[in-house]
């Protein structure tokens, strides 16, 4: 098999894999971010399982306050929140290590002599570089471990499926830093670039979201709006494609400036392709409107029995909304019941028939049209709007299902020895897996032996 690029026998990826992973352990940054991550995830699981404990003494003695108690909102979230701010901050420094050192050294020039596609440099590359994230996510994936000592509970969905939300995020993290060490002449450079595209995120976030119109629209771009889906027990297929898109289209920039000896104009037609095929992709993706609720207490979807309900009712539902999108109220009706409606209901259109600095003789109403006949309401609770809609449909409301509601999980535990491990035997054990790294491998040697061995 012959590389299309040099003509020349391909490689293997796995001895590129293994040199690429080594080179990143072999670093500094890496173990230095798992030894600052230690007390940032330390300090916020012992603060969350204290407040959850408070919590949990009242809700212990009242089924009404225990429902409300969550360990993904009380624990997790704050938990993976420090492991988050880690990544933005920090993994960049360690993801442009894979193609920055070799552009100091000389070494990336001998590796572009080595049968290997740009395409697979930048695939072995990416795959050390969430290896070092999986590494880098060892404090937080102990907190898991030791929320289940304190006796805590554990929902496999709801946990995964934050899980997955941050591999995302890191692989996009990931992705950006290796195109920008394609592009910088310097590892300085590269994680300013970086840090400059994952901090954005958080300057949308305070400057454009909840605005109406294209600043809406701009806000959707947020990575750390995309995160709050998975922290919320949603698992969307559109924002999970669209992450994995964006991530790809910005791995195959960084395919496209690798390499060394391509003239910068040809570089820049195929840079521009792939904006735009990465722009489509996103942009159906975006378009999906597939999601699943795998959130324990089912706090994205209506009861059970009105699921199954509103499914049955196929007919198309339009609903008038008479407020402005900063409107408090809208808020709540979006996340108490249009959302829900729209996940539930094959075909449900809501139109916002006010805008900011207009005045609007029925503001506040909600009109609801289904199977041409009409109600309005000025509700944001689901126990009125359900109801209405049932109404509407000529449907009785259905018999709720006994056992359905959401038990919650108080725990009054203490995290004190959690802080033992986080401040003092994991790092204990990082500092002995780092100088254990440290031992001199001959990673030139390897890799030019296999490929050798394998091309012949």
């Amino acid at each position: 098999m012959r590389s299309r690029e040099t003509g020349r026998p391909t490689a293997p990826l796995r001895p590129l894999f293994v040199k690429e992973l080594r080179e990143i352990v072999g670093g500094r940054a890496l173990w230095i971010m798992l030894l600052l991550t230690c007390p940032l995830v330390g300090f916020s699981f012992f603060q969350a399982v204290s407040l959850y404990a408070e919590a949990s003494i009242a809700g212990q003695q009242s089924p009404v306050l225990a429902v409300s108690l969550s360990p993904l909102d009380g624990v997790f979230v704050p938990t993976f929140g420090a492991l988050y701010v880690a990544v933005t901050l920090l993994f960049p420094f360690v993801a442009i290590r894979v193609v920055s050192h070799e552009k100091e050294t000389g070494a990336l020039l001998l590796l572009a002599q080595l049968p290997y596609r740009s395409s697979t440099l930048i695939l072995a590359k990416l795959s050390a570089v969430m290896a070092a994230w999986l590494l880098a996510s060892i404090p937080a994936l102990s907190a898991l471990a030791v929320w289940a000592v304190l006796g805590g509970h554990l929902s496999a969905p709801e946990t995964l499926n934050l899980l997955l939300g941050h591999a995302l995020y890191g692989l996009l993290v990931g992705a950006v830093a290796l195109f920008a060490a394609s592009i910088a002449e310097s590892a300085a450079t590269a994680a300013i670039v970086t840090l400059a595209f994952t901090i954005a995120s958080w300057v949308l976030d305070f400057t454009v979201a909840g605005r109406p119109g294209l600043f809406d629209w701009v806000a959707r771009l947020s990575l750390t709006q995309a995160l709050r889906v998975f922290e919320q027990g949603l698992f969307s297929a559109g924002t999970t494609l669209a992450m994995t898109a964006t991530a790809a289209g910005f791995a195959a920039l960084a395919c496209i400036w690798l390499r060394p000896g391509v003239v910068t104009r040809v570089r820049l037609v195929r840079s521009a392709a792939c904006v735009l095929i990465a722009a489509i992709a996103i942009a159906a993706a975006a378009r999906i409107g597939w999601s699943a609720d795998v959130s324990e207490d089912k706090r994205n979807s209506f009861p059970a029995a009105d699921t199954r309900q509103l499914a049955t009712l196929t007919g198309p539902l339009t609903i008038t909304v008479h407020l402005t999108p900063e409107d408090p109220r809208f808020i709540d009706l979006q996340r108490k019941v249009l959302a829900k409606l729209e996940r539930a209901m094959p075909q449900v259109t809501v139109h916002l028939a006010s805008a900011a600095g207009e005045r609007d003789e029925r503001y506040g109403e909600i009109e609801y049209v289904y199977a041409g006949r009409s109600d309005l309401s000025r509700s944001t609770s689901e126990r009125e709007i359900l109801p209405l809609l049932y109404g509407l449909a000529g449907v009785a409301p259905p018999a709720p299902a006994p056992g359905a509601d959401y038990p919650g999980y108080p725990l009054v535990a203490s995290a004190d020895l959690a802080l033992a491990w986080f401040l003092g035997v994991l790092p204990l054990l990082i500092a002995f897996a780092w100088g254990w790294s440290r031992r001199p491998p001959s990673l030139g040697s390897l890799l030019i032996k296999e490929v050798r061995h394998a091309t012949g």
